[in-house]
């Protein structure tokens, strides 16, 4: 069999039925395409999900306050303010494997410097919190264990709340009002990106959790902790005695539910990934659906055309 006459038969017979060549090879593009599309954005929200699990830090247990009936009312995580700060004191003392606890509360306001100002988040933490986080600056110096006693007006703020406020100038040394107290800017936080929430992380400023308490937030009750294990082995056991000691400490009887939420990394990638999961299959549907339909559309083309050249 000779190939060019063949390939020259073809290619008239392609270009005497120019339209329905053109949809046979779209139904093709079409339905290759939506199974592409399907595979490149699943791995991609696979990766960005394992990227923002990552960047919470490395064998963490998160607690969170509420996310509980209480009372008869089921409050959201951080909804109540049931954690103290001698529960993250206990947890340091009782609990075998923790190498690091961050007690935690948070707020929203303004903060000021010069005539620039800047909506944003305020977290208090304790000094382990950026070993804890595995999130290192970028400039300056983080808080010290002292500030943190002294509940210090010390603060420092994530590079998205450093443009934003003193644009290409360095904000180190400077004062940065929050609530009308000055607070002495010690460092800048390298880049984290997106949250596994989709936030923002970088746009944040961190101080002393006292210093948060007494002169920025108020209030005496924490809203979140952030605990570390030494090893990623010792994560479930952690996880278990904490929520043991929680419930002792906190007088909650047998059969009772938690007035706390205790979540590890894996709990949170897995609920992350089930989200993107559910969108690979829709992503997969509608592309069988286009391969279907393309397939449909090639099958009627190659039988019209079967169809007319019949008699020859």
């Amino acid at each position: 069999m000779r190939i060019a006459p063949t390939f020259n038969v073809a290619l008239r017979a392609l270009r005497r039925n120019k339209m329905r060549s053109v949809l046979t090879a779209l139904g093709i593009i079409i339905g290759v395409g939506a199974v592409i599309a399907m595979v490149g954005i699943g791995n991609g929200a696979k990766a960005q999900v394992e990227a923002q699990i990552a960047s919470l830090g490395e064998n963490v247990i998160l607690i969170f306050s509420g996310s509980t009936t209480a009372s008869g009312i089921r409050t959201g995580w951080g909804g109540a303010g049931t954690l103290k700060i001698e529960d993250a004191e206990a947890i340091r003392r009782e609990v075998p494997g923790v190498i690091g606890v961050s007690e935690e509360v948070v707020s929203t306001t303004q903060v000021a410097a010069g005539n620039q100002n800047w909506f944003t988040r305020i977290f208090g933490e304790s000094a382990d919190y950026f070993d804890i986080r595995q999130w290192p600056l970028a400039d300056g110096a983080p808080f010290t264990a002292q500030d943190v006693r002294s509940a210090n007006k010390v603060c420092v703020i994530g590079c998205t709340t450093a443009t934003q406020i003193y644009g290409n100038e360095s904000p180190i040394g400077q004062i940065l009002r929050i609530k009308n107290v000055p607070f002495t800017i010690t460092g800048v936080l390298t880049p984290k990106g997106l949250s596994p929430q989709g936030v923002d992380q970088d746009d944040i400023v961190v101080m002393p959790y006292t210093s948060a308490m007494k002169r920025v937030i108020g209030g005496t009750t924490l809203r979140n902790m952030n605990v570390q294990t030494g090893d990623p082995g010792q994560i479930a056991a952690a996880q278990q005695q904490i929520i043991s000691l929680l419930r002792q400490r906190h007088n909650i009887r047998p059969g009772r539910d938690d007035d706390f939420t205790v979540r590890t990394q894996q709990e949170i990638a897995e609920a992350a990934t089930a989200t993107s999961r559910v969108m690979t299959v829709l992503l997969g549907a509608i592309a069988g659906v286009s391969l279907v339909v393309g397939g449909i559309g090639i099958m009627n083309i190659m039988l019209v055309s079967v169809t007319e050249r019949t008699r020859e």
